[in-house]
């Protein structure tokens, strides 16, 4: 075959592979709502959520933390790593778009089975020789039915997916960041409360103490007024226990060991709350920034990609080779004309019509596909249905706190009103207790309903899927 029909046959074969085995991906979302349904004007607005949610809170200790977090979080480097693994694996995948090459060389000294049986035959002892060979290949693969191709879309689907992931990663790092900071602060209030409480009571005591010394109170009221005491000392210790294990927590988050001193973070004693209605935006905005949805997403379309990999194999695999081989005694002779030797042409490779084997696989991949897409419209819903559990909770929250603060207020006021008409003789020292008991128990469940809160906006946060934009590569 001339170098001119060669080179047409070349164009023609390249020409027919632009077609590739298998289907193309298009993925039709589900129908994603315009409002969400628990998105009340009370609760949320309609407004987009700014990427550094953590930011509406206007607390620099939160910033700085989850600025470090995002930096330096475990997970997330791990997360970094597999990226540039797969992004790897794409560079890999695509330098089977380029011509495979082959080197070596050879010298040495020998005598071939051709020598031996010369010199048997005239009597004389074979002598050795020295040789130098050299050999260079090349083959270049015609995806002729795709198989290249569509292997290289399966890794840059992957690879998003993968990047996808590592934005999954940096969510749930900032939303827990944010809510062991948030945990620390409320947890801080919480023992407040309690040392306030524990403080009243003992105040109680004493007086109560000092009148059964002089014989107007009884050892009732006494033994009734420590009781409270000790009840309100037992609350306190499990309270700082879990405030130290919420900033244990936060070390590791940001990248440090769990002993680390975390400076002003250790002081706060201020729940981490935003009292205005919170930025949610709408379903179909929700989606688009969920990196678990785009995750699952760009996993189907690379199982999608793979079902063409599977039905190509198919067909044969058509490639364009040459090789070029110089052998001499001498260096200097090796490459003269002589010494010189080439090959070139197609080399078609196929498995017909053993074809159950590659039957199997496209089944194989079909299936696979189908369950991607199937667990890409679970994400979906699960998206949908985070966020509106999480909107629902808060809801419910919200309500509760300003039930538990109305109560408050009115158990303050009974304390206030137990104490004169006791001061008056009007009332029993029982109803002076009982009223400071409710007191207390009102204040440990508003402070309780403030880390509450502050935990399900940071739930709210995460769900919207915030966060991932927040830090470049």
């Amino acid at each position: 075959m001339s170098l001119t029909r060669f080179a047409l046959a070349g164009a023609a074969l390249l020409t027919l592979s632009a077609c590739a085995a298998g289907p193309d991906f298009h993925v039709k979302p589900l129908p994603a709502p315009e409002h969400l349904a628990e998105a009340t004007p009370s609760v949320a607005t309609a407004q987009a959520p700014p990427d550094a949610w953590w930011r509406l809170y206007d607390d620099p200790n939160l910033d700085t933390l989850v600025t470090e977090a995002l930096a330096h979080n475990t997970d997330l480097r791990v997360a970094v790593a597999n990226l540039d693994r797969a992004r790897g694996a794409v560079w890999e995948a695509r330098s089977a778009l380029l011509p495979t090459t082959h080197e070596s060389a050879q010298s040495g000294v020998g005598r071939s089975a051709t020598a031996n049986y010369q010199a048997a035959l005239s009597g004389r002892d074979a002598k050795a020789s020295h040789f130098v060979t050299t050999e260079a290949d090349a083959a270049y693969e015609i995806d002729l039915f795709g198989r290249v191709r569509r292997a290289i879309q399966a890794v840059r689907a992957d690879a998003a997916s993968v990047e996808a992931a590592r934005d999954a990663v940096r969510v749930s790092v900032a939303g827990e960041t944010a809510r062991a900071y948030a945990s620390a602060c409320a947890l801080g209030e919480q023992t407040d409360v309690a040392q306030r409480s524990l403080k009243t009571a003992q105040e109680t005591y004493e007086v109560t103490l000092k009148r059964a010394e002089l014989g107007s109170a009884s050892d009732l009221d006494l033994v009734r007024a420590r009781a409270v005491a000790d009840s309100a000392a037992a609350a306190v210790p499990p309270l700082d226990a879990q405030r130290r294990a919420s900033l244990y927590a936060l070390a590791v988050l940001t990248g440090r060991p769990p002993e680390t001193d975390l400076g002003p973070v250790t002081s706060c004693r201020t729940p981490l709350t935003l009292r205005q209605p919170l930025p949610v935006g709408d379903g179909a905005s929700l989606l688009r920034r969920r990196p678990d949805v785009r995750q699952a997403e760009r996993a189907a379309a690379a199982d999608t990609a793979r079902i063409g990999v599977a039905i190509a194999s198919f067909f044969p695999q058509v490639s364009l080779g040459g090789t070029i081989t110089a052998g001499a005694g001498h260096t200097d002779n090796l490459f003269n004309h002589s010494s010189i030797s080439y090959a070139a042409g197609p080399l078609i490779s196929w498995s017909f019509p053993n074809l159950i084997g590659q039957g199997a696989r496209v089944a194989e991949a079909k299936a696979t596909a189908r369950a991607s897409l199937a667990r890409f419209d679970g994400v979906v819903l699960t998206a949908l249905k985070e966020t509106e559990q999480a909107l629902a909770l808060y809801a419910g929250e919200l309500q509760r706190h300003d039930a538990l603060a109305a109560a408050r207020a009115d158990y303050a006021r009974a304390l206030d009103l137990a104490k004169t008409r006791y001061a008056q003789g009007s009332a029993s020292f029982l109803d002076v207790l009982d009223a400071e008991r409710s007191l207390i128990a009102a204040d440990t469940d508003l402070a309780s309903s403030d880390a509450r809160m502050s935990d399900d906006q940071v739930t709210l946060f995460k769900a919207l899927g915030g966060g991932w934009r927040a830090q470049a590569d």
